[in-house]
């Protein structure tokens, strides 16, 4: 029985006194444990604010240290220093291979509240006997780690501007044309500092107080190896292209050289060059279109009868375009039919005004004294060729359009033409003393140029009327006026061989207007080159002629005065004249 009172006794006191230890718990709650440590600091006892304050107070930013590893130190062209403690103006120490600065200029931070709410946050899941156990002092000390990150972002930033001389950007390889192919400029390699592996690392770890940068390749996007393949592509285009017009027989052939100009090896894609497509289509059309013809006069005897117009048939330029530019990129295309269309004439025989009712309205007029018997046949197919052609009131003379080609096919023969500065044979020699003549007497009239180009340099056949003249080349180089004389117009040629004379006269609807060409005004003149003399194999030895005659250069200008019911105005004809030597070839010494 006393037995049983003393166990009633002693567990009455035992309740007594975990009902006090129970206070006194409930008494602490809301306050860290003693020896509770949060990042090193003693922060037992205290509430969460409290445990905060203390802890940032007590904290330190670490100092870092950014160094090169050793294989790039040596590897670097800078020479090792020893590093210089950094300042708040500048943080890069005097050695370009190490740095020390502050953690958080690289992203470090510590969480601090965070930190302490973990510290509670563990504290609050302990059990009754645990914390009966902390407020009679009987547990060890609680250490809970300071948190702490880091922005690997601003760590890359602030690695990336302390290193940045030690970067060398690579130099991309270059493709070019080397006059018959496509070539490669080969890339030069660079390095730069792995910032960006450094700062993950720091921001993976951020106890680390030694950060190690390492140097790896830089290789330019633009590499030979991958610029090889663009390479390639380009040169297998590199083919003569046969191109016809439609089903007709009318053919011609681009060179490799040519097709090259018409696109561009790029580093991402090979790319057509638009411009030089159009370019290359409209001298093209020079070649291959048959040109509508217009109806015209013919002479018969001394008589001039109406002839028919006719059809053409021409290159379609906006579906050529198409078609050529997908062929250009396809290597296996060798042979390409170009869509054509009609072309439709812009003046029917119905429409020829009579001949014996239309006014002479002006004349312009040439020489030829000293041509070739080959000059003198194209002067006068050329001109046999443009009399009787009409103009339409309002409508465009082009000298090519009514000349037709110039080809043997057309009555051309070889003579003396300007070509690659020289004066050398060539098919049509003698044509351009038809445009010309035909310019002056258009020009007289007071038509507006549409296009007129000049020779290279002064021609003998066009004194005394220096910068009066008009040069043609088939293709492209055209002699084209507008007629705006209000009706139409009719061109007749009278030829002279006898005498070397040329005239183009300009036949329409009587004229008010009245127009004053003036003379050359010379601008400045260029006294021509010493002789250029030629090694000539099939000349006798010891024996020379003359092939090409000096002239001096001129930069010159002529003005017409334009008297009409719309008023007076002036217009300018620029010219300047290239330099010209004489050239000599001889024999064999």
């Amino acid at each position: 029985m006393s037995n049983v009172k003393a166990w009633i006794i002693g567990g009455a006191a035992i309740a007594i006194l975990g009902g006090a230890l129970a206070l006194g718990v409930a008494v602490n709650e809301g306050r860290l444990p003693a020896q509770t440590q949060v990042g090193g600091v003693d922060v037992g006892g205290l509430n969460q604010d409290e445990a905060a304050a203390k802890v940032q107070t007590a904290l330190k930013s670490p100092t870092i240290r950014v160094s090169l590893a050793a294989a790039d130190v040596q590897a670097s062209t800078t020479p090792a220093a020893t590093p210089a403690k950094p300042t708040a103006t500048n943080p890069r120490a005097a050695s370009t291979q190490s740095w020390t600065l502050d953690a958080g200029k690289l992203g470090y931070s510590a969480d601090v509240s965070g930190s302490v709410a973990a510290a509670f946050s563990a504290a609050d899941q302990r059990n009754l006997i645990e914390k009966v156990q902390d407020l009679a002092g009987q547990r060890s000390a609680q250490s809970y780690p300071l948190k702490v990150s880091v922005d690997a972002a601003v760590a890359s930033k602030t690695l990336a501007a302390l290193s940045a001389d030690l970067n060398t950007a690579p130099k991309s390889g270059k493709i070019f044309f080397d006059k018959t192919r496509y070539a490669l400029t080969p890339d030069v390699p660079g390095q730069k500092v792995d910032v960006d592996a450094a700062a993950q690392a720091f921001a993976a770890d951020p106890s680390q107080r030694d950060l190690s940068l390492t140097v790896v390749p830089w290789t330019s996007p633009d590499s030979a190896a991958r610029l090889q393949a663009q390479v390639d592509r380009g040169n297998a285009l590199l083919r003569p292209l046969t191109v016809q017009l439609g089903t007709s027989q009318r053919s011609g052939v681009l060179s490799a050289l040519q097709v090259a100009n018409l696109f561009w090896v790029r580093p991402g894609d090979l790319e057509i060059d638009r411009a030089a497509m159009k370019r290359s289509l409209k001298t093209l059309s020079g070649y291959l279109d048959n040109p509508a013809q217009d109806a015209r006069y013919e002479r018969q005897g001394s008589k001039l009868v109406r002839v028919k117009e006719q059809p053409g048939l021409i290159i379609d330029q906006t579906a050529a375009l198409q078609l050529l530019s997908k062929a250009v990129l396809d290597p296996s295309v060798k042979t390409l039919s170009l869509p054509s269309k009609v072309a439709q004439p812009t003046i029917t025989v119905a429409a020829l005004p009579d001949p014996n009712k239309l006014t002479l309205i002006t004349t312009g007029v040439s020489t030829y004294y000293h041509s070739s018997p080959e000059r003198r046949t194209n002067v006068a197919n050329a001109a046999a060729k443009i009399d009787g052609a009409v103009v339409a009131a309002g409508g465009t003379f082009s000298f090519l359009d009514t000349l037709g080609s110039i080809s043997e096919g057309n009555g051309f023969v070889g003579g003396l033409i300007i070509s690659g500065g020289r004066t050398v044979d060539g098919l049509g020699g003698g044509v351009c003393q038809v445009s010309t003549t035909t310019f002056r007497a258009l020009y007289q009239s007071g038509m507006p140029i549409v296009e007129r180009n000049q020779h290279s340099y002064r021609v003998g056949y066009y004194e005394p009327q220096v910068g009066f003249e008009a040069a043609v080349y088939d293709p492209g180089v055209d002699l084209k006026m507008k007629n705006d004389t209000g009706g139409t117009v009719l061109i007749r040629t009278v030829n002279n061989d006898a005498k070397s004379t040329l005239e183009v006269q300009v036949w329409g609807v009587p004229q008010s207007r009245r127009v004053n060409v003036s003379g050359a005004t010379i601008l400045s003149s260029t006294p021509h080159p010493a002789p250029k003399f030629i090694v000539n194999p099939n000349l006798p030895r010891g024996a020379s002629k003359q092939v090409d005659w000096a002239a001096n250069g001129y930069d010159l200008y002529i003005t017409r005065t334009i008297k009409d019911a719309s008023g007076v105005r002036s217009d300018k004809v620029e010219t300047v004249y290239k330099p010209w030597q004489a050239v000599y070839e001889r024999g064999p010494s």
